[in-house]
Formats: structure tokens, sequence, C-alpha cells
């Protein structure tokens, strides 16, 4: 077995590690947040982080009210002109915590007083140590290269950081019920052969909405990297905006679907595909239309929307790891790349 698929594995039990061990952690977030009362949050990250990020802006939209910007590193760095953060919480997420860029942004709103939290799985990294507040991942040691739990971990950590914030008795059961639930999805590694042989070109898209823009964008991404399937990742909205143009027969699609407010439009853009003689693969999280099952593998994990990301990332990592063995690649050692990626 790779080590990608060991560490997929491992998620549940982190899941239900960090319930428990973070309490501390995201009580003095929340403290903090609840005295300085920040305008909005600004988030810094890189890879699999900043889809994170993206994460963040529909969960603290959603549930917080509060507005999220994503940093543009380069204005700290390159182009040494940062914008003014003054009132901002700044967010710096890197499983690692060393990517300068990353670590620049959080010395710069340090500098500037605004208020600063890093989610890093090693607590004694620069990131740690530049930031006012520190959420440790607590993932343990990561050692294939594409990021799986430490992923997971930074969308739970957020999640409760939102929950802390606003505290709701139903979301707060709902966090309760993600260790078993990433537990449940493990179970359909083996069903996603059926959709494996739909990824074997060398191109795919890959489309959500909302919560679940992230988690395309994240799939997009394992798929690349560790398969080396050129696929992009693209909000149903912005899709049929234009790129809806480089579709033709056979070309692999994937959805990505939590059953929420925008699934009429996940179904929506699969029927207008499905009419252009595209390959659908559908991941669903919900119940819903069960037409086409032999292209989709879902599950209903009760989730609501918010967290079913942590479910259908999972779910998209299980099926990089399917579609990389089927192409014959190591998904552990992907061409070019290295475990710790320093950006400035």
């Amino acid at each position: 077995m790779s080590r990608f698929r060991e560490e997929i594995g491992e998620q549940p039990l982190l899941a239900s590690r960090m319930l428990v061990e973070s309490r501390g952690a995201v009580a003095s977030i929340a403290a903090r947040l609840s005295t300085y009362r920040p305008r909005g949050f600004v988030i810094v990250a890189r890879g699999s982080s900043d889809h994170a990020a993206l994460y963040a802006k529909y969960l603290f939209g959603v549930r917080n009210h509060m507005m999220v910007a994503l940093a543009a590193p380069s204005l700290f760095t390159s182009y040494g002109s940062p914008p003014s953060l003054d009132g901002q919480c700044v967010i710096g997420i890197s499983q690692s915590g060393v990517s300068p860029d990353v670590i620049a942004v959080i010395d710069e709103a340090v500098r500037q007083g605004a208020v600063t939290v890093a989610l890093t799985n090693d607590p004694g990294s620069p990131l740690a140590q530049a930031a006012e507040l520190v959420l440790p991942l607590g993932a343990g040691p990561e050692r294939s290269v594409p990021a799986s739990k430490t992923y997971i971990a930074s969308l739970l950590a957020l999640a409760l950081i939102s929950q802390a914030l606003d505290p709701d008795a139903s979301f707060e059961a709902a966090l309760g019920q993600v260790p078993p639930a990433l537990a449940a999805v493990l179970e359909q590694d083996g069903e996603l052969d059926r959709v494996v042989p739909a990824l074997l070109g060398a191109r795919a898209i890959v489309l959500g909405r909302g919560f679940n823009f992230s988690t395309a964008e994240e799939i997009a991404l394992k798929l690349t990297e560790t398969s080396y399937v050129l696929a992009r990742a693209w909000s149903v909205a912005d899709f049929e905006h234009g790129p809806i143009a480089v579709v033709e027969p056979g070309f692999p699609v994937v959805l990505v679907d939590g059953r929420g407010q925008v699934s009429a439009d996940i179904e929506s853009i699969g029927r207008r595909l499905t009419d252009h003689g595209c390959r659908i693969i559908r991941l669903l999280d919900g119940t819903g239309d069960d037409s086409h099952q032999e292209a989709t593998v879902s599950l209903d994990s009760g989730l609501p929307e918010e967290l079913t990301p942590l479910t259908l990332g999972v779910l998209g990592q299980l099926l990089a790891h399917r579609v990389a063995l089927a192409r014959g690649i190591d998904p552990d050692r992907p061409r070019a790349l290295n475990k710790v990626t320093r950006t400035w």
C-alpha cells in the first residue's frame, strides 16, 4: 500500500483526535477575536492550503457573516507593496509552516497590528513562531508528497473556529459526526473502480460550486500531481461563462455535489454536458437524484453542506489514488515535486 493511501486512511482517527486536542487553542482564538472584533479575514496559503482558504471564504461567509479575502503574497514580497490589514484577522495556512511568502504576510500583519493565526502541522515552525495564535493540525508525519490528512485537518480546523465564533448546537453535533463520516467514505474506495476508466486520458474538468468549489479545486490538483492528468477546476457559474466551449464528446467531467443549496446547479450542468456527449463522473454526499449510478459514487453522511467538503475531499483523494495506480504511477513521488515547496 502506498503512503498516500495509508495517510488517507488515518483521517477518521485524526479527526477524532482534533475534536478533543484542539479545544484549548480554538477557545483561545475565539476569545481573542471576540475582543478584537475583526471586520473580516485575510487568509494566506499555497497549494492545497489555498483550497482550504477557499473553503473558509464560504464557511465564514455563510456561518459567521464575515467577508474573507485571499491574500496575494507577491504584493508583500515581489512588489513590496502590502495592502492595509487594519481591523483584519490574518490567517496563515501551511502544513510545513516554512513557506517564506506565507510567513511574510503574517510578519507584515503583525507589524500592522492585526491579529494573526497560524494553522500548521508543525507548532514549532517559523509560521507558528511568527503568528500571535496557533492552531496545530496534529496530523503527525505526512510522508507522501501529495497532502491528504493535513488538508482535511485544515478544513476541520477552520470549521472548529467558525463554530467557536458563532456556537450552534446542531453544527456542534455535526462536527462530532465527522470521524465516522470519514470512516464511511473509506468504505467507498472499491466503488471508485467504476469511474476510474473515464479518467485515464490526458485531460479532465472538475466542477463544483459553493462550499465544494474548494473540493473541486483540490481534486483537480490531486489528479494532476498524482496521476499527471491535466485537470482543471471551475465553479459551475464561471464554467458556463466561457470554458464550457472546450467540451466535446467523451470529455471527462467530474461533478462534486454536497447536496445543498447549489445542488440544482450541479445537476443542471450535468444534464447539459451529458447532451454534449461528455463522460460524467459524479461524487455525491447526500440524498437526491440516484440516476446514472454506473458513473456515480455516493454516500449519505448526514452532514450539513458546510461539512461535506471533508467527506468529498477524502473521496477525491481516494479517486486520485485509484487513477494513479491505474496509470502505473507512484502517487507518493510525483515527478519534479518535493514535499515542502518554498515560494516568495
